[in-house]
């Protein structure tokens, strides 16, 4: 009998580790999918940004023949669809891979040697793998904290710094005309600063939330996009509208609210 659940056993290990290689094969394929579809999709809509005669005699008539085509069609619409739920679909699959492979892995070490591994039910998978997603997710909101942590601490330090220089000013002479010594900068204003140029930069106001910004800056970027763009200087722009972008994320844009 021993021998028998250990043969077993064996034949499950074997078989889980096909089955790992085949959904991981999977997954890699329907992410894949999905970026080459998105950058199909993006493409296409650089060319329409392009506009002009060539755009309009070739793709907008080739355009229509392919949509009024019943297979065209469905094929247009069987991409869109995939571009929006292969993501959700291949996460899915992430998790049906985790749980469905330890547990078999288990099972399989359990019946090849019971004194070493212990029997663990189905569920208890479900919820390691939640408790994983919410560890990583935690561990993602220290590291981000983390640095905030030190960049407002970079900030004190140039705040004590310039202070103390500033207590410290020179003077010449009897005739007390000495001065402070310049470059004082106060870090609240700074990033009042930085925040208020990043807006400039994209072209929204200073109370714009989110939607507003990634929407102006999807604008801009499409503007000045060095494959697109004919401005001599459109990689520059390109890279400081980026830049402020990425400045105005959610947390910024919240500090900036409470100043």
């Amino acid at each position: 009998m021993r021998l028998i659940k250990k043969m077993l056993g064996k034949a499950l290990y074997g078989m889980t580790k096909i089955m790992c290689i085949i959904m991981e094969g999977l997954i890699q394929l329907i992410e894949n999918t999905v970026v080459f579809v998105g950058s199909f999709f993006k493409g296409c809509l650089a060319l329409a940004s392009m506009g002009g005669c060539l755009f309009f005699l070739i793709f907008v008539h080739l355009g229509f023949r392919v949509l009024m085509h019943p297979a065209g069609l469905s094929t247009i619409l069987f991409l869109w669809m995939f571009l929006i739920f292969g993501g959700k679909f291949a996460s899915y699959l992430k998790y049906i891979k985790y749980i469905t492979t330890e547990f078999l892995f288990n099972t399989a070490n359990y019946l090849m040697d019971e004194v070493n591994y212990q029997y663990k039910a189905f569920n208890e998978y479900k919820a390691a793998y939640k408790k994983a997603e919410e560890d990583r997710i935690r561990e993602q909101q220290r590291q981000y904290y983390e640095q905030r942590r030190k960049w407002e601490e970079r900030f004190k330090q140039q705040w004590d710094q310039q202070n103390s220089q500033r207590g410290q000013g020179n003077y010449g002479g009897y005739g007390g005309q000495g001065s402070y010594s310049h470059g004082f900068v106060n870090p609240t204003v700074e990033f009042k600063n930085k925040y208020e140029r990043s807006c400039d930069v994209i072209g929204v106001s200073y109370d714009a939330d989110k939607p507003q910004i990634k929407s102006a800056y999807r604008k801009k970027a499409k503007e000045y996009h060095p494959d697109l763009s004919k401005a001599p200087d459109a990689t520059k722009i390109f890279q400081e509208i980026t830049a402020a972008y990425e400045f105005l994320s959610d947390d910024n844009i919240q500090q900036y609210k409470n100043l």
